[in-house]
């Protein structure tokens, strides 16, 4: 790698930190004037949650509109400067490429548009008994963004062969694109309950970023790096804010996002299986779900005191930052395991 490409990816990193904390003001201004705040289900069917949070009720959503707007303003913006006025230092900050990153921008911002039109309904008390789009639908629709996702990479970029530690890599076939499929949606959802605690999923997030950056560095994937650091200034500059007491929440319009485009930007970089460790409380968060739901199916009683696990510590007791901070430390020791096995694996 380059020192210019090193600069580019710096100085991208840099512009979206800057971007994204210079508009938080107004992103902020705007939720509040308008109260699009958080809506905390109060109907008696999760009372442990809702004695937990009701204190968080009407604090402003849909915040991470700051964090996947920022790629796609920066993009834009370079993209115009870069091509159409042939300013040829705004032409090589540009990050967009066929190859690298046009896939992951389109992923993120049809992913984030579904999950911004889920927070709007909620906040209205609109759409299925007032909670937003119901379930079915709203799967379908990140089943046709992981679809469309799957087909690019099979058919456009010629992908199917997999990466498994220690045995190297193995061609899935036809199979990589349900399997694709599968990683993409389950990631979405397992980032999307993992956002339920001040500065939680932002702060993973941005770990797990960091460390497919610096996979995507190695690899000599300039661009998508460059997208990569672009994300994690704007995560940064949303942690800001977002930390306890947060200041406004993610809201499915970032969580569901950056889920999609985590599990493409593993993809992308040939270690989907490394994103066990690198998404470890992504997936303890999902499965905690599944155990809780088995659990009460199975033995008629709850296995965690509320779900996911986040609000089982918080109903033990546990102050929501302590929370927050253990689990950033566990993601961050789980991502670098995760780094050390996919080079020495």
């Amino acid at each position: 790698m380059q020192n210019a490409d090193l600069a580019k990816i710096l100085i991208l990193t840099s512009f979206g930190f800057v971007f994204a904390l210079g508009c938080t003001p107004l992103l902020t201004s705007f939720l509040y004037k308008y109260k699009l705040g958080k809506q905390i289900r109060n109907d008696g069917t999760t009372p442990l949650f809702s004695k937990l949070h009701l204190s968080k009720e009407g604090t402003p959503t849909m915040g991470g509109i700051l964090v996947w707007g920022t790629p796609v303003a920066l993009l834009v913006l370079f993209w115009i400067l870069g091509s159409w006025f042939k300013i040829d230092v705004f032409s090589k900050l540009n990050f967009l490429s066929r190859k690298e990153t046009l896939l992951p921008m389109g992923a993120l911002i049809g992913a984030s548009l579904v999950g911004l039109l889920d927070d709007w309904l909620d906040i209205k008390k609109r759409g299925h008994n007032g909670r937003g789009l119901r379930f079915r639908f709203k799967l379908f629709l990140y089943l046709a963004v992981a679809m469309i996702g799957a087909w690019w990479f099979y058919f456009k970029l010629g992908f199917s062969v997999v990466y498994v530690p220690f045995l190297g890599n193995i061609d899935f076939g036809w199979f990589y694109i349900p399997f694709f499929i599968l990683a993409v949606v389950s990631t979405s959802f397992a980032v999307n309950e993992t956002d339920g605690l001040d500065g939680l999923a932002g702060g993973i997030l941005m770990i797990a970023f960091f460390l497919y950056g610096l996979i995507a560095i190695l690899q000599g994937k300039i661009d998508l790096a460059s997208l990569i650091g672009v994300v994690c200034g704007a995560l940064l500059a949303f942690l800001w804010f977002n930390v306890h007491p947060a200041r406004f929440f993610m809201g499915d319009t970032g969580s569901m996002g950056l889920g999609v485009l985590l599990a493409i930007v593993a993809f992308l970089t040939n270690s989907v299986f490394i994103l066990a460790f690198i998404g470890f409380i992504f997936m303890v968060e999902a499965l905690s779900i599944f155990l809780q739901l088995f659990w009460k199916k199975t033995f008629k009683r709850k296995l965690f005191l509320s779900s996911p696990i986040h609000h089982h510590f918080q109903a033990l007791g546990w102050p929501e930052a302590k929370i927050t901070m253990r689990f950033w430390i566990i993601s961050a020791v789980m991502g670098i395991i995760g780094i050390v096995i996919y080079f020495v694996g």
